[in-house]
Parts: C-alpha cells; sequence; structure tokens
C-alpha cells in the first residue's frame, strides 16, 4: 500500500506471562551500543542468537520499509557491574528499528516496566532516535513509558522531535486511560504525530491502535472482535520551525499571569474571566438562591475523586480538592436521564505503577446514583456544549475528549488563560463519556 514505516505492538512476537527463565529461551541478542552499521539479513554471522533480529531486517530489506518491532532481548554482564542481575545476564524489553535497507538503525530498552518481572530496567534511560527520510527523526518508547517524563518528555524535549513510534500493549482503563484517548491526547499535548500499534487481546482490555496527528486521528479500537486490523494513513510531517504546544503554554501562562482578559464561547452566552480571587463558577442561580450541588466521594481509576452532580440542562459548577480547583460551565443539547458529574483529584495515584496526578474531568456517571460516578462507560446519548478549567500547577496537561462508542472527539479551544488551562467544545459529535484535563505532576512522582 505504499507504506513509509511500520509499527508492530509491544509482545507481539513472544506474547505474555512469561517468568525470567522461561522468557530466556525466546531472548534475541541485541548489541545495544553497535558501533557500525550492522545489517542482520546481509550479515547474519556477526552475533549468535539473532535469529528474530534477522528476520525483521530481512522484513524491512525485502519489502524496502522502515521497520519498528518489540522483542525481548538479553545482554551478558560481569558481577563488577553493581547493576548485572544475579544470572549474569540482562534481560530487556526492547524495541528495533530497521531502515528501509534492513540496517538495524536504533535499539530502546523499555525503561518503565509495567509488573515486567522476566525483564530488567536498563541501568540509564535510553534516548533512542533514527532519520527517515520521508519525517525525518523519529523517537521511540513503549507503553507505560508514555505516562512518565523519564524518557519519553526529555526524548521529546531534548530532540524537539515531531514523530513518534510508539509499540504498546496497553490495558484499557476507562474513563481516563482508555488506549486511543491517552495517545490522542499525548500528540496533542506535545503536537507530534504518534504511530501507536496496541496489541488486540480484548479478554485481557487490550485495543485500541492509532496514527494520530495533533488534529486528527486514524484509530481502532475493537473490544468485540478478535480479529486485529492494519491502520494506513498518510499523514503530514510536523517541521520543527515552533514550538510545541507545551511550551507555547508555558510561554502563554507568564505573559497572562498578570492580566485577565475575557473570551467568549459561541454557545455560551457568559463571558468567563478567569481570576483567581473571583468565584465566577457557582454564581447564584436564576432564582437567586446561592445553592450549589452537594459534593461527594467516589473512586474513580483507584482515586478518591470530590465529585459534584451536573444536573439540569445548564449551569456553573466548581469543585476543588487539595490546590486544584475546577470550573465547568456547561449546556446540554437535549436533557436526558443520565448522570454527568465533574470531578476533582490532585494526588498521588499508588495503584498500578505510582504517579502524581492532577485531574479535572466531567464523566458520565454508570447509572443514575452518585455511587456510580467513576465507573469504566462506553456508551452515552446526552450532546455537551461545555467549557471546563482548572488552576493546574503544571504545564504536563492531557486533554482527554472521549464519545460514545470509544470514539475521538476534538475540542474547540484549549490552552492557557491567566494561569487556568481550559478546553471548550461547543457540540461534541456523539454522546460525552468523558471530558478531561489530565495533569501529570512529574516532580512530584
Amino acid at each position: 500500500q505504499g507504506a513509509q514505516i511500520i509499527v508492530f505492538p509491544e509482545d507481539g512476537i513472544h506474547g505474555f506471562n512469561f517468568t525470567r527463565s522461561s522468557i530466556y529461551p525466546y531472548l534475541d541478542f541485541v548489541p545495544h551500543s553497535h558501533s557500525g552499521k550492522w545489517n542482520p539479513c546481509r550479515e547474519p554471522y556477526l552475533f549468535n542468537d539473532t535469529e528474530v533480529i534477522q528476520r525483521l531486517s530481512c522484513m524491512a530489506l525485502k519489502n524496502k520499509i522502515f521497520l519498528v518491532a518489540n522483542l525481548g532481548t538479553k545482554q551478558p554482564c560481569e558481577h563488577t557491574d553493581p547493576h548485572c542481575p544475579p544470572d549474569g545476564r540482562y534481560q530487556f524489553n526492547t524495541n528495533v528499528a530497521f531502515d528501509d535497507d534492513g540496517v538495524l538503525v536504533a535499539t530502546y530498552r523499555k525503561h518503565n516496566l509495567y509488573f515486567e518481572y522476566a525483564f530488567d530496567t536498563p541501568p540509564q534511560p535510553d534516548y533512542k532516535l533514527f532519520d527517515t527520510p520521508f519525517a525525518g527523526k523519529f523517537g521511540m518508547f513503549t507503553c507505560f513509558d508514555i505516562l512518565f517524563f523519564e524518557p519519553a518528555v526529555n526524548l521529546i524535549r531534548q530532540y524537539n522531535l515531531k514523530q513518534l513510534a510508539y509499540p504498546t500493549a496497553w490495558m484499557n482503563q476507562l474513563p481516563l486511560l482508555s488506549a486511543v484517548e491517552f495517545q490522542q491526547a499525548f500528540a496533542t499535548a506535545f503536537n507530534v504525530n504518534i504511530l501507536a500499534a496496541n496489541i488486540h487481546h480484548p479478554t485481557l482490555g487490550m485495543t485500541g491502535s492509532g496514527i494520530y496527528t495533533p488534529v486528527k486521528s486514524f484509530i481502532y479500537h475493537n473490544m468485540e472482535s478478535y480479529g486485529g486490523k492494519l491502520i494506513v494513513a498518510e499523514i503530514p510531517v510536523i517541521t520543527t520551525d515552533h514550538e510545541t504546544s507545551l511550551e507555547s503554554n508555558e510561554i502563554f501562562r507568564e505573559n497572562l499571569h498578570d492580566s485577565c482578559r475575557t473570551f467568549t464561547s459561541a454557545s455560551l452566552d457568559d463571558q468567563v474571566c478567569f481570576k483567581e480571587q473571583e468565584e465566577s463558577p457557582g454564581r447564584v442561580s436564576e432564582k437567586g438562591n446561592a445553592q450549589l450541588p452537594p459534593p461527594f466521594y467516589a473512586e474513580m481509576m483507584y482515586d478518591n475523586f470530590t465529585f459534584v452532580p451536573v444536573w439540569g440542562e445548564k449551569g456553573e459548577l466548581q469543585v476543588c480538592a487539595n490546590t486544584l480547583c475546577c470550573y465547568l460551565n456547561y449546556r446540554r443539547a437535549v436533557l436526558t436521564d443520565e448522570l454527568y458529574a465533574l470531578g476533582v483529584f490532585d494526588g498521588l495515584h499508588t495503584v498500578h505503577g505510582t504517579y502524581y496526578v492532577q485531574a479535572c474531568a466531567l464523566v458520565k456517571c454508570g447509572g443514575l446514583s452518585f455511587s456510580t460516578c467513576g465507573q469504566e462507560v462506553t456508551d452515552a446519548t446526552a450532546v455537551i456544549d461545555f467549557q471546563l478549567w482548572g488552576n493546574m500547577s503544571t504545564p504536563y496537561i492531557f486533554p482527554l475528549l472521549l464519545t460514545s462508542g470509544i470514539t475521538l472527539d476534538f475540542a474547540d479551544h484549549m490552552g492557557w488563560k491567566n494561569n487556568h488551562y481550559f478546553i471548550s467544545k461547543n457540540r461534541t459529535s456523539s454522546g460525552l463519556l468523558t471530558a478531561a484535563l489530565y495533569g501529570r505532576w512529574y516532580e512530584k512522582d
């Protein structure tokens, strides 16, 4: 189909559920910092135990295509090395990249392992890039890496990367961490293209691959069938002329620090002016009584969120936790019998990984009782106009916008205004599942 690069998923070659010793027979030796240009297809005799690498190299060469794949690799180490495991070898979860001539151009060893007891964390994070004639430099990292500063964010910032190859075996977790939802948010936040290949394994909740640009995506998410899908798309190369949206956000943030400007949204008559001292959301309701809906607590993705219900056809709400306050201005096109809630969490997430999150989230609840808010929901009918904003303390904000049937939508506007990050949407394309600002405060991990 004329593709110039193909990316395969994490664990796609060897599968799952290995121990350190049971995976050993499947590991290839990969010279990690090979000085020369090794072409495993043409020079198979240079290193032993490289059968998988050779096959991949020959696929790239025969099809004249750049190729990124994930496999298990081994590297002997000396006991004088303080990090060397007791069995005298490292075992890594590794991405390899080949050029269209079959040359091994980059290897990347996964840094943030997700309960992968068969593998070791490399002593230092790898910053690995490879050059292509069609899109310049590509960076690569794997799965869980996407949630951390090292090496993913650091790699993008240091090398001003615009294209990423991303093998993953991602277990979806609604409402905030479904694969396609977060992959798109990452592409938007960093102004990059992401080629994300997820393994397709519905019983493990692993599905959702895509080719993402900051403004458009080509995705496949299917929990029903066992057939995977090849996604082919032609996307524009992002040039490195202007800074990433995050960096311009930081500049924007500083410029607007002292002033308070209004911005209007066609769908909302109120002009919203964000001033920390003004508590504009949740002002007085039309009847003139300042009655706000009661806050309640519910667990969402193992975190204790503080919520307020989103009732009625339109309104303004606020909800706070720790230093973070979230504000919502909303209007529903038609009143449906679905419960929505606005939630806030500002704290250390500690289940299945430890990392600090600041989140403002408008979510559809699983039922009509407060206790169902935070549940995994896949379908919704309510079409909502909204502006959502919060006084986030980190510049790393991932804007999530997920609609019915696990489909993606794109915000009309987003960015910093007066120390608040906002996202707004005039009409979601279908029923709203999640609209959220998912902030990662890396320094507090």
